[in-house]
């Protein structure tokens, strides 16, 4: 569907002001009206917003169509050249270059309004009138300010106060609409009509195109359809097992969120037939780019490699320029308001099946002085709205009926032999699902039999840590740990609890492991009765900045988090090609937290759905779904989450032992030196012993 016919009627409504507004700024770059130093910012930002209206023009016109591979790519590259990181220290969009050439006060403001203004690039894609025309008005308004006498910080800051406030209506609607209509087509439209063996379709999304999404496209071409049918029925598959494993009726639902990065079309394709045969029609939405709605924790919805981690963090805390009380009840109701409009395809929505990549090098990003920061006050406000937005949610889409799914799949940054490496992964994605679950029981059976586990690091790894398990009171019905194969979390395999808070203390240590787009490096996380109480990392030379990153990435901000999650990997095949590979510090959260013992921090792994019952395969009810924090939602809500939930990996190589301790002191061993020793268990060491 062509999406300027699809978005006809709302464009019409704005098409004046979008005119007027191109024809005023068109003009700029020959007026001459701004005095030095921000007249070379003006100008430059008219003639990118000049360029996009070009393109739109282009689009309109089906000149993507005529392109030619090669000239696509440089449309692409034009679009975001600013921003790489070999141009990024003289871009307005680095707050950094601003506020050397714009000064301290308007440098770091102006950088917000041009990240705005580059937030149009994929509006124009879409045909979306009524976002690109607001930011064009905002700008037009902010340079008039800078003719004659230059403007007061705290006028220019209002302007942007009223930018997001005023338009919030406009984008939180649209997303809420795109996340559970299925009226919005965009990117299925690509995936499913697109002649996929011609590359030139990777530049109809309107996203930053890399080598990587190239190689991604090209390798998945090359590979035999039966493997790709595979790849999906896995992905699929693993969705439907979620519903069924959590006791929860898929039939009444209608639509699921296709959460994935640009280069897996082929896949994606095949998934969505697989979800039409379940009775769900996929949902694809882009990853919000604009400050209103971006989460820079992770994206939520379709996207591609970023042009520039560094300008992603220099922006990540914009809505400093906003964030308060008053914003944080606007969008609330907002969202509420837009969400009573889609009250009935939200109840139809059965959750997100996501795809993620993983292979990239660690990103170490620069923490500078001149990027907007949150007040304490600020990071309060923020915390409060990501509570109340999730209750609100809750409201619409009971978490109680709905489920998910996560698979991963390498990019080619992981390096030679990707076709390989490529093919171990969808090896470890299908292993046995009955026998991990057969010997997972083992270990179930035996932690049940323990009041507290105790886990000690070997070598340079300094963790020692007691972990306080729930009571049992009826042995033959009820169990403590969750007996996880395939379904939610692909692959196989472990078993989970959430630990008893009172009597878990000790320190947390792990010489590398990735947490998003970050590898934290000797990580140590202290806990004191279930809380963190300290936490340190080597990722930056001054310690003080290092906890920072640890605050902002794994504690988002909270000043501690409780433990929610403690539990025993048994994947030693994905542990194996990772060592063999040499590409362990490479591999997602996903894989790696089946390749040792891991602990999460925040909330549990049953947030928002403690009191459904959850069963294993023996029949047996995990009781152990909440703590001594989750269960304040009987009191007080907003006492009893945190909205995250951050897994830390301890593998094999630095693990000494996992023991048991039964309420007589009994010992109850688990594992020692690295491998697992509980009789049952052995047949988990045979892919250690080939590393």
């Amino acid at each position: 569907m062509n999406v300027w016919e699809f978005r006809k009627e709302e464009n019409q409504e704005v098409m004046e002001r979008y005119q007027l507004s191109m024809e005023r700024i068109r003009q700029i770059p020959e007026e001459g009206s701004v005095r030095e130093p921000y007249g070379s910012f003006f100008v430059k930002t008219a003639r990118f917003i000049s360029r996009l209206g070009e393109l739109a023009d282009w689009l309109q016109e089906g000149g993507e169509n005529r392109a030619s591979l090669e000239e696509l790519e440089q449309v692409n590259h034009e679009l975001y050249q600013d921003i790489l990181p070999e141009n990024y220290e003289k871009s307005y969009g680095n707050p950094a270059f601003a506020s050397l050439m714009l000064g301290r006060e308007f440098g770091p403001l102006l950088s917000f309004l041009y990240t705005e203004i580059r937030c149009n690039i994929p509006c124009v894609y879409e045909g979306k009138l009524p976002e690109i025309t607001a930011a064009n008005e905002t700008f037009i308004e902010i340079y008039n300010q800078f003719e004659g006498e230059f403007p007061q910080v705290q006028e220019v800051k209002d302007v942007l106060y009223w930018y997001v406030s005023d338009y919030a209506d406009q984008t939180l609607q649209t997303w809420i609409q795109e996340r559970f209509s299925t009226r919005w087509s965009f990117a299925k439209d690509i995936i499913m009509e697109a002649d996929l063996t011609d590359l030139r379709y990777l530049y109809r999304f309107g996203e930053y195109i890399s080598s990587s999404e190239m190689g991604v496209a090209t390798f998945l071409n090359s590979l035999q359809e039966e493997t790709i049918q595979s790849m999906a029925d896995t992905y699929v598959e693993g969705y439907r097992k979620g519903f069924e494993a959590m006791g929860r009726d898929l039939s009444k639902k209608k639509t699921v969120l296709i959460r994935y990065e640009i280069g897996f079309e082929r896949m994606i394709r095949q998934a969505v037939e697989g979800f039409r045969k379940l009775g769900l029609e996929p949902l694809l939405c882009r990853a919000p780019q604009r400050v209103i709605n971006r989460n820079p924790s992770r994206k939520v919805g379709w996207y591609s490699t970023s042009p520039n981690k560094q300008y992603d963090y220099d922006h990540r805390y914009d809505n400093a320029v906003f964030m308060g009380n008053t914003v944080k009840e606007r969008k609330l109701a907002v969202l509420k308001t837009a969400l009573e409009e889609v009250k009935e395809e939200a109840a139809w929505y059965a959750g997100p099946a996501v795809v993620e990549t993983f292979g990239e090098a660690g990103f170490v990003p620069v923490n500078k002085k001149e990027c907007f920061t949150l007040s304490p006050h600020q990071e309060e406000v923020v915390r409060s709205f990501n509570n109340e937005f999730t209750q609100l949610m809750n409201q619409y889409v009971p978490e109680e009926e709905t489920s998910f799914t996560i698979i991963a799949f390498p990019r080619p940054e992981i390096g030679e032999p990707y076709k390989e490496i490529f093919q171990e992964i969808i090896r470890i994605n299908t292993l046995d699902y009955e026998m991990y679950r057969d010997i997972q029981q083992v270990l179930i059976d035996a932690l049940d039999k323990a009041e507290y586990v105790k886990v000690k690091g070997k070598g340079e790894n300094r963790t020692d840590l007691t972990i306080s398990l729930c009571s049992l009171t009826n042995r033959e019905k009820e169990t403590r740990f969750e007996n996880c194969v395939a379904d939610v979390n692909i692959p196989v395999g472990e078993v989970f609890t959430s630990p008893k808070l009172a009597g878990t203390t000790g320190v947390l240590n792990v010489g590398s492991v990735y947490i998003g787009d970050f590898q934290f490096k000797n990580l140590t996380l202290q806990f004191e009765n279930g809380f963190v109480k300290g936490y340190a990392c080597d990722n930056l030379p001054d310690p003080e900045e290092s906890r920072k990153l640890v605050k902002q990435v794994i504690l988002k901000n909270h000043k501690s988090l409780p433990m929610g999650e403690f539990a025993i990997g048994t994947n030693t095949t994905a542990y194996e090609v990772g060592r063999r590979y040499g590409i362990v510090d490479r591999l997602p959260i996903l894989i790696v937290e089946k390749m040792g013992p891991h602990f999460a921090v925040g909330d549990t792994c049953y947030s928002w759905a403690e009191d459904c019952p959850v069963y294993n395969p023996d029949g047996k009810e995990v009781i152990a779904r909440d703590n001594e924090v989750s269960v304040l939602r009987k009191t007080d809500v907003s006492k009893a989450y945190f909205s995250c939930h951050t897994d830390v990996t301890i593998p094999y190589d630095e693990l000494d032992s996992i023991i048991a301790y039964g309420e007589d002191g009994k010992e109850i061993e688990i594992i020692r030196n690295g491998r697992f020793t509980l009789p049952g268990t052995e047949e988990l060491n045979r892919a250690l012993e080939e590393t």
